[in-house]
This record gives C-alpha cells, structure tokens and sequence, in this order.
C-alpha cells in the first residue's frame, strides 16, 4: 500500500505540516525528498533501505555520484535534489553566523564551520573575514590539498584579508582522518600568520581545526 493510502497523521508530509520536520524520523524526512519509491515499494520504504545501505543520513549524503547511483531506485536527478537540500541547510548556517555576527555567537561559528568542512576528501584552508564590529563578511576557501596537507602561503592570506577589507580573520581548516587535534605544523603555521596579519594591522582572532564532528579552538586553547 503507497503512502497516499496511509492514515493522514501517519504520512510524512502531512506529518511535517502537523508536527514540525523535528518530529519527523531521517527515514520519514528522506522520504519526502525522494518523493516516488519503487514498484511495490513506497518512499518511506526506499528510505529506510537506502540509510541500511549506506549505513547512515550522513553516508548517504557524502556518497559521490557513482556510489550515490549505485543504490535502487537512484539517479543524478535525486542526487541533485539530496546534494542541493544539503547545500541549503549549510548557507542557512552562514546566513545566520552573518545576522548574529561571529563573536557573539562562537558556538554558531563551530557548527557552520563543522558543517561546512567535515566531510571534505581533501584538506581545505579557510578564512572567515570579518569587519571592524567582528561581523562576517564571508568565508573564503583558499587552499586545497591532499588527505593530510594544504601548501599554506602568508602572502596571500594577507592579500585575501585586505582586498577584503578585512579587519580580524578566523583561520579554519579540516583533517580528513577525522581527528581534530592540531599538529605542530598546525600549531607553528599559525604563529606566522598571526604575525604577518599583526604587520598589516589586521587580529587574528582565532585558528579551528575540524575534525569528524567537532572542532578544536587554538583561541579556547590558550595559543593565541
């Protein structure tokens, strides 16, 4: 029996509109994106079996188009429905980090940015540029590596902070290995960009190095 057959209150959508998408399980929230299931086999069904498959909402949205088209009943036309659904709740947290403005709300900067890097294949170097009131003026990635490195250059992080017209720089940067914790290297590359920003007058306010699931502040660490 399809879900349009279902008990209204039981159904995803109408479920939603009712409750809220707070209320609504991973299976029942896929299933409202994927909108169509299979031949004897509802969305809500092909959700669940897809997240069995996967192992998971996160693997399943992370999968590349090959993996991604591997499952039953998908395609690069739901591909891009799931990868663009996830892009929005991503500019959702920037756009909020922009509103509230970055040191009043660390905690706002730590999702955004966990969100933003903890699932990239490739070691990626950002700057979140802010103004003379520490508000975000955007987030700018600037290098991008390999599994374990970026080549990061002082020279031009300092041209990115001042065509920016930036006035104080939070340093982020992911590891792909999941860990968190910042190497020496992390550790000494930092103390160079602290000081050639200080020669350009410019604060370097904090360094996070995101990990699976979390970030490492230097600022709450005591290295800056």
């Amino acid at each position: 029996m399809g879900i349009r057959h279902w008990p209204e209150g039981e159904r995803p959508r109408e479920k939603l509109l009712t409750l809220g998408a707070g209320a609504l399980s991973d299976a029942e929230l896929l299933a409202i994106l994927l909108r169509v299931g299979l031949p004897g086999k509802d969305a809500l069904a092909l959700a669940r079996e897809l997240l069995g498959q996967f192992g998971g909402l996160r693997a399943l949205l992370n999968a590349d188009l090959a993996r991604f088209c591997q499952g039953p009943g998908l395609g690069s036309a739901k591909y891009v429905q799931l990868q663009a659904a996830l892009e929005l709740a991503v500019r959702v947290q920037g756009e909020k980090l922009q509103r509230e403005g970055a040191l009043t709300c660390p905690d706002e900067v730590r999702r955004y940015l966990i969100g933003k890097l903890r699932d990239r294949p490739r070691e990626v170097f950002c700057l979140l540029l802010l103004d003379s009131q520490h508000r975000v003026i955007r987030l700018l990635e600037l290098f991008h590596g390999t599994l374990d490195a970026a080549a990061v250059y002082p020279r031009e992080v300092v041209r990115a902070v001042l065509a920016a017209n930036a006035a104080a720089v939070i340093l982020a940067h992911n590891h792909p290995s999941g860990i968190a914790e910042p190497s020496r290297a992390d550790r000494q590359l930092t103390e160079r960009l602290g000081a050639a920003l200080g020669l350009v007058d410019v604060r370097l306010l904090d360094h996070l190095v995101v990990g699976d699931g979390e970030a490492v502040s230097f600022a709450e660490r005591g290295w800056l």
